[in-house]
């Protein structure tokens, strides 16, 4: 099984904290999707023939594009791919879910929606610049359900600078008075090239303490798990049955497809990424050529990999597999690092499986990186 990938690069406005490949200026959105139509073409025998489990339509912000374009879209992976879907996701911010939109999304197949959200608060949205309000954030999922869409995900930001933790408590316990199934909450972070980055820089904006920070991490661990969600990843949240089945696909290292400017791929043995720029990847395309910049990567790399990727799960690393896949015994390559992280209490060990505990989910790269190859 695979997943495909669509980077729709187009958003309202920039948000301050934003450093994903984006453009406000829409003036070549049309070109730009009959390109990825194109790139669909073209990329038809990048996954080898494997069944699309999954189709992601992120961004930017795809809930922009009109409804026809979607279907475009969507029509020219039908054509070029086998199918066998278990999910398709559309993210959408809540100013775009108008009736009409919802109604279309729903007849081209879309069953599940991720919400950017962020915060139920005005003044923290209009700090984000974000194109919707806080009232638009309150109706996003009844809008939705009163559509006919059952699946959602919100998208939630912690580390808003303030005295206390109250403003987050108080988004945390909005969105899970929703009972939207799956949550994904990430941290605020300062990223160079973005307004934050900008004024962070200048001494305008002082980011919360590391100490702030994972006290807001440990507020939303206990804040979902009362409420019946488990922490299936780092970053993301679900009640029983709601996880993402193509986000999990990444944790799970399935190949995958990802179509548009920006778009990273994983055919099973190589990485690669289109470049982050619309006028050259349309270029590219208009000659028929396929703008993927290739990494190849070695063993070490792709071990690695499994172990940064495989930590961040709740099911975690698979030492058997680790070994018959790798040759790499990782409780006697690593024992003196794992004794010390034990005795931390950061680690869990079931059977033959490695985790995190909720102590060590918060240092999770740095776990990772000192068990590394």
């Amino acid at each position: 099984m695979a997943g495909i990938y669509i980077h729709i690069p187009f958003c309202k406005q920039a948000c301050r904290y934003c450093d994903f490949h984006f453009s406000t200026n829409t003036t070549l959105l049309d070109e730009l999707i009959e390109m990825i139509g194109k790139e669909i073409t073209l990329r038809a025998e990048y996954l080898k023939g494997l069944p699309i489990q999954t189709l992601y339509f992120g961004g930017g912000t795809p809930s922009l594009l009109h409804p026809r374009w979607i279907e475009f879209l969507m029509r020219k992976i039908q054509e070029t791919f086998a199918l066998d879907l278990k999910e398709v996701t559309l993210e959408a911010n809540p100013d775009d879910l108008s009736e009409e939109k919802l109604i279309a999304w729903k007849t081209l197949g879309i069953d599940r929606l991720s919400l950017g959200i962020q915060s139920f608060d005005e003044a923290v949205l209009q700090f984000y610049h974000r194109a919707h309000s806080a009232a638009e954030s309150h109706r996003a999922i009844e809008k939705a359900r009163n559509a006919g869409f059952s699946k959602f995900s919100m998208d939630l930001i912690y580390g808003f600078p303030s005295s206390s933790h109250a403003l987050w408590e108080k988004d945390l316990n909005l969105a899970l008075a929703q009972n939207p199934g799956h949550l994904s909450c990430y941290g605020l972070t300062v990223e160079p090239k973005t307004a934050l980055g900008n004024w962070t820089e200048k001494g305008k904006f002082s980011p919360a303490s590391d100490e702030f920070m994972a006290e807001q991490f440990e507020l939303m661990q206990n804040l979902t798990e009362q409420a019946g969600y488990e922490q299936y990843e780092i970053s993301n949240f679900a009640l029983p049955g709601h996880r993402s089945i193509h986000n999990t696909s990444y944790w799970l290292g399935k190949p995958y497809l990802g179509l548009g400017p920006g778009a990273h791929s994983f055919d099973g043995e190589h990485r690669g990424a289109n470049p982050r720029n619309n006028p050259s990847y349309i270029r590219s395309l208009q000659k028929n050529q396929i703008p993927l910049e290739r990494e190849i990567l070695t063993e070490t790399d792709r071990l690695n990999d499994y172990l940064l990727t495989a930590l961040r799960t709740s099911w975690g690393v698979d030492l058997r597999w680790l070994k018959n896949r790798f040759g790499f015994d990782l409780k006697s390559e690593r024992s003196a690092v794992l004794i010390q992280m034990e005795k931390e209490g950061w680690l869990l060990w079931k059977d033959n499986t490695l985790s995190l505990s909720r102590s060590g989910k918060l240092i999770a790269d740095s776990i990772a990186e000192a068990l590394f190859l």
